[in-house]
């Protein structure tokens, strides 16, 4: 919770005068029992009608002054709450972008989403209360405590019975309730994963027929949610009837206490409704203690879990110093020496004594079973993992010496799932290059063979792409990948898979227009299609995360088994051959 104080240094002002405002506020409300006191014993006990009209205007100034303290008071916590969430939420973002692919895989996508909502906005919240309520509430306990010794001693010694009650009873209830909030939260990522879930899959649940099932998934997910919700708040129900039956005897004793005082002389009426206004005093703010201690224990939860991720370092570091100087010419030569990976706590390698250089400017076809390292292969590259022994080379030099900015410049990567932004096509072309032309984007496009598609919608590059590119047919998603990566003329180029969902003239000619038209890119082809890879510089095949086999089409045919069983499986004997 420390580290996410800092965040309040740039609202120290609002952060101090809105519980001082809200102390101003309380002030004016102690009063207030000694005025009503004053009415009674003076004004209505010598029947002086001015003096109770002087009181009575007292009171409404006392209201009004409180009413003012109180909405500056408010303002001031809005303000320093809302700015802080806003600042948290803008970090998390940042963080959580700077993170390397195996914490997101590790953290998984539905949890980092709760915490950049809910958890932040109970923060916010949380932290809302705290500035208004914490410091109130209490000076008007204690307030109220003191101020009733000023009126009758022997009476006030039941607040100072009646308060560590019920503070035993709200601290004893916030301990109780502190961890089972952190459990619903954790309840409430599991909802969230089911509902990503379902919403990203939908079209393969209603393939196969399975929504009621799912439904019933959710249904138990969402049920025991609700469970420990209620369980919680069964525990922190506790504290309003609790906290009632306490005040409510502590102001039974003591209006018996203060009667027979009455009788006796010792005090007046108006001490007695004085004493019973501070005990209604304590009553009200105390239950306000115990809501605000509730939400800054859901507070406290969700600042815990942010800050967990929070300090999730990135296994990929970049070094200090400057930045690695670019050689003559536009192609980049890469090279694996003796790489070994694993993802998170796997005990088998995903990649396995994996070496071979590509000389610059070849064309790189990656083959292999499904789960035998291709997509990991190309993911070392750009480093979006790094290796666990090894090394990965561009231009002889290590891709941990890179500054990562100006690695991946000189890369462009085409995901093995499209995914394109809602925007114009325009907006998805500029992600590869912020300021390429018109002219540069249509290129990019007719090599992507996704020109004539365009063309044909007849809104050229201001075609309104919809999230996720939902509007556009696989095919054709996969196309504008393809062009938004070309956009950029990058140095080393990967396409992962990226033209799985193409027929296979499309494909033929995708293939054609890349090796007519990137001889100055090396280019790594990553495809289970035999026909993709058949005509690449080298082809290299993967089995079980390690290299079976490298070379061109016809020796890998006469070397490696694992080659030619997959071409045999994919190919006529024509085309083998």
């Amino acid at each position: 919770m420390r580290e996410l104080l800092k965040y309040l240094k740039a609202y120290r002002r609002e952060s101090i005068l809105a519980p001082l405002f809200k102390m101003l506020e309380a002030t004016f409300e102690l009063f207030i029992p000694l005025v009503v006191k004053q009415i009674i014993d003076v004004g209505i006990g010598r029947g002086d009608t001015a003096y109770i009209m002087k009181m009575g205007g007292l009171l409404v100034l006392l209201g009004i002054v409180g009413l003012a303290a109180s909405l500056t008071a408010q303002y001031f916590a809005a303000k320093a709450a809302v700015g802080c969430a806003t600042s948290l939420r803008n970090d998390l973002f940042a963080h959580i972008n700077r993170l390397s692919y195996a914490e997101i895989d590790r953290l998984g996508t539905s949890t980092l989403i709760t915490r950049m909502t809910s958890d932040v906005n109970q923060v916010q919240t949380g932290l809302n209360l705290f500035l208004r309520l914490f410091l109130r509430s209490p000076f008007i306990v204690f307030g109220a405590m003191i101020m009733a010794f000023t009126v009758d001693v022997k009476s006030a010694m039941i607040f100072v019975v009646v308060i560590p009650l019920l503070s035993a009873v709200v601290f004893g209830i916030m301990i109780i309730t502190m961890p089972l909030y952190k459990g619903v939260q954790r309840q409430l990522d599991r909802v969230l994963l089911t509902t990503k879930e379902n919403l990203e899959g939908v079209r393969v649940i209603r393939a196969f027929n399975r929504q009621e099932d799912e439904m019933r998934r959710f249904d138990g997910e969402n049920s025991r949610l609700v469970d420990m919700q209620v369980f919680v708040g069964k525990i922190s129900a506790l504290m309003n009837p609790v906290t009632y039956v306490i005040i409510n005897g502590g102001i039974i004793f003591l209006v018996w206490t203060a009667g027979k005082q009455v009788d006796a002389g010792i005090i007046t009426q108006g001490a007695v409704v004085a004493l019973v206004n501070y005990m209604s005093q304590i009553l009200v703010e105390l239950i306000k203690l115990a809501n605000l201690i509730i939400n800054i224990s859901k507070a406290l939860a969700c600042a815990g879990r942010i800050q967990k991720v929070l300090r999730e370092e990135s296994s990929i570091r970049e070094k200090a110093d400057g930045a690695v100087p670019e050689e003559n010419g536009r192609t980049s030569k890469v090279e694996f020496r003796g790489v070994e990976f694993c993802y998170g706590d796997s005990k088998e390698p995903a990649l396995s004594s994996v070496s071979l250089k590509v000389k610059a400017g070849q064309t790189v076809g990656v083959i292999g079973g499904t789960g035998s390292g291709k997509t990991t292969l190309v993911n070392l590259i750009p480093r979006f993992y790094d290796v666990f022994s090894g090394a990965v080379l561009i231009d002889g030099q290590d891709v941990r010496e890179w500054p990562l900015e100006q690695l991946r410049s000189r890369i462009g990567v085409v995901p093995q799932r499209a995914v394109l932004f809602a925007g114009t096509l325009r907006d998805n072309m500029k992600w590869g290059k912020k300021d390429a032309t018109d002219e540069e984007i249509y290129r990019a496009l007719s090599i992507a063979q996704a020109k004539e598609f365009v063309d044909e919608k007849g809104e050229g590059l201001d075609l309104l792409i919809t999230q996720e590119g939902k509007n556009l047919s696989g095919g054709q998603r996969q196309r504008l990948t393809i062009a938004r990566a070309l956009v950029r003329r990058p140095q080393i180029l990967i396409m992962d898979d990226s033209a799985s969902a193409l027929d296979f003239a499309t494909d033929a000619r995708l293939r054609r227009a890349i090796r007519e038209e990137t001889e100055d890119m090396t280019v790594f082809l990553v495809s289970q299609r035999a026909a993709t890879v058949r005509n690449a510089d080298v082809i290299v095949v993967l089995d079980d995360g390690g290299v079976a086999g490298m070379g061109t089409h016809r020796e890998l045919l006469a070397s490696c088994e694992v080659y030619r069983e997959i071409c045999l499986s994919q190919l006529s004997a024509e085309e083998v051959q």
